[in-house]
């Protein structure tokens, strides 16, 4: 057989083959511009296709400067696979197959995905009923009382966020454990401050709320149009943001200054989005300059189990397992990078504890 790779380090092809078997199952040979085992500047190749899953790669320079071979165990790396098809343009590649791996985990995966068991299913079913329960009842409240927090607390609404506590507690108690570390660190309730975290799970905006601080979460403008939820978001004031726009960016920064020159928080996932591996990712500097320009103190907070009890992609599923909050001590200064850096220094340093 051949092989042929091209430029995206994340695509396999085998030639004539019409439907992935489990020689074409490696998902990436290379990562974020990095070959397994390999240089940057080496291609991998496959040293026996018939047993590709647990044999060895070829690692040819680009500049065809010399060969050699790395050995790995794909099966012990990558996990469970599963592989997306589509055929390349004919002219290009006849007749080849193309394979791509859509598994949430990648080859550094900071934790492995815990199987789906008949528990945890049973256990999410019974998480998702509990969570639309409360939040019926609990959204009629909001309703009722919204005119007297627009009339005397248009930009903290604490009654909402005291309502959301009560929804989240009694949601999430039944089914997992939470412990604090730290809780002295954070400001007065009335004290403004821009409050950033790592992000696992879809359970993390649960955990956040019980904490019981009135900050304002910074939400995708498609989640606003989910019956009951986005409707009390849109009534705790959460603000929208439209992703790759970037005149919604620029009005939501300016909502978040309003809010805060106003005495109101502001939380942010810095990521950007979730974690897929448990891995601390790069993070976005909006917050950071938010803090810098409005001369308030960013807390770090870590968030540790998450990701493992509520695997993203996974939302109809509860493992087992305990939630660990960890709130830091709030950082000061002007510099959008120094802030920057040293609040992921600090979660990057608690989650490696952790591990």
């Amino acid at each position: 057989m051949e092989v042929a790779f091209q430029p995206s380090p994340a695509i396999i092809c085998q030639r004539q083959s019409r439907f992935p078997s489990k020689s074409c199952l490696l998902p990436l040979f290379a990562y974020k511009g990095l070959s397994i085992g390999c240089s940057p500047r080496r291609w991998p190749i496959s040293r026996n296709l018939s047993h590709l899953a647990h044999h060895s790669v070829l690692c040819i320079q680009r500049k065809h400067g010399s060969i050699s071979w790395c050995d790995f165990d794909a099966k012990e790396e990558f996990g469970r696979l599963h592989c997306n098809i589509r055929l390349h343009d004919q002219n290009r590649l006849s007749r080849y197959t193309v394979v791509r791996s859509a598994e949430a985990g990648t080859c550094d995966a900071g934790y492995p995905l815990p199987e789906v068991s008949m528990v945890s299913r049973v256990r999410g079913i019974g998480f998702c009923a509990i969570t639309a329960f409360n939040a019926i009842y609990l959204f009629v409240l909001m309703l009722i009382v919204h005119p007297l927090v627009l009339l005397l607390d248009r930009y903290k609404r604490k009654a909402h966020i005291f309502i959301a506590k009560i929804w989240a507690t009694a949601t999430i108690t039944p089914f997992v454990r939470i412990k604090y570390e730290g809780l002295e660190n954070l400001p007065p309730p009335d004290a403004p401050a821009v409050y950033v975290s790592n992000h696992q799970s879809f359970l993390d905006i649960y955990v956040l709320f019980t904490i019981g601080r009135p900050f304002k979460f910074i939400s995708k403008t498609s989640i606003f149009l989910y019956p009951i939820i986005g409707w009390a978001m849109f009534l705790m004031g959460v603000i929208p943001l439209k992703r790759m726009d970037r005149k919604s960016q620029l009005e939501c920064f300016k909502s978040c200054v309003d809010l805060i020159k106003k005495g109101a928080s502001v939380f942010f996932f810095p990521e950007g989005t979730r974690s897929k591996d448990g891995k601390l990712g790069a993070f976005k500097r909006g917050a950071f300059s938010l803090a810098a320009k409005t001369k308030v103190p960013v807390v770090p907070i870590t968030l540790i189990g998450t990701g493992k009890i509520m695997p993203p992609g996974r939302e109809t599923t509860l493992n087992t397992g305990a939630v660990k909050v960890v709130i830091h001590k709030p950082i000061e200064g002007n510099d959008t990078e120094v802030l920057c850096r040293e609040s992921r220094n600090i979660i990057a340093s608690a989650l490696d504890r952790q591990g």
